[in-house]
């Protein structure tokens, strides 16, 4: 079910036996070929995919549409919060959803910047735990479909990529620009760090804003995406997060173990 569809003595009834979903995304460039609610976008349409599929067993809160996105500032259409604040954001929404019942919330992002700040949130959230939170990031739960395997050409998912620009031509062809994506000018390659995540992690890990990554703002190889890459990849999300939303609702309560 749809939070936006029920009333709230609807919800109070059916959310202590529901898993709240509620995804969160971002507003930023996707290059010079890709609109910049991409993220939203794809992980709406994932969520709604699965709401479909679990009408019973999920309530699906609407998309946070801004994340952390301080990084890709530079360029224009980018609309992000800063990080200390989207912790505290996502806090109190999912203490807002533990008031209305849940005793189960997943988090489903889209955007890879916002990764730690809810990691953090989930931290803070586990010193008082009401209900159990669990972050789950679309391509992180589908990782092979995601990692370089046929049909895909691309060893990993970026950012603008083959992948997201597949996925944004099977969703919507109308608004995206394929005549205009190329791969970007690059840093040049080291030893230790993967700029475009496709070289496996050697526990060296460097930050950079994007501008120092990528010429125009897309990473990957974006030039070589379809439609049918695209299904098969959002198909494969939607797969992935249905069997751990119903293998999250069957999780028995975490107990205090000291005296067990």
């Amino acid at each position: 079910m749809k939070l936006s569809a029920l009333t709230s003595p609807e919800i109070a009834r059916l959310a202590p036996g529901s898993v709240a979903v509620l995804p969160v995304a971002a507003v930023e460039q996707h290059g010079p070929h890709l609109p910049v609610t991409t993220d939203t976008d794809l992980v709406t349409a994932i969520a709604g995919a699965a709401e479909q599929n679990l009408p019973e067993q999920i309530i699906l809160c609407p998309t946070l549409p801004y994340g952390s996105s301080h990084h890709h500032s530079s360029f224009a259409g980018t609309l992000s919060v800063h990080p200390e604040l989207f912790t505290r954001i996502v806090i109190d929404l999912v203490r807002s959803l533990e008031s209305s019942g849940f005793r189960r919330v997943v988090i489903l992002n889209g955007h890879g910047g916002n990764i730690t700040p809810v990691r953090q949130a989930l931290s803070i959230l586990a010193q008082a735990p009401v209900a159990e939170v669990a972050l789950a990031t679309y391509w992180e739960l589908a990782a092979p479909s995601f990692s370089g395997r046929p049909p895909m050409e691309s060893p990993a998912l970026s950012h603008a990529c083959e992948y997201e620009t597949s996925m944004m031509l099977a969703l919507d062809s109308t608004r995206v620009h394929l005549d205009r994506a190329a791969r970007a000018a690059r840093p040049p390659a080291n030893s230790y760090v993967a700029w475009e995540d496709d070289a496996p992690y050697r526990g060296v890990s460097v930050v950079r804003r994007t501008e120092h990554l990528s010429g125009n703002g897309s990473s990957g190889e974006p030039q070589k995406a379809t439609a049918a890459k695209g299904a098969h990849l959002l198909s494969a999300a939607t797969r992935a997060l249905i069997e751990f939303l119903t293998d999250f609702a069957s999780w028995p309560p975490m107990e205090d173990l000291r005296n067990a």
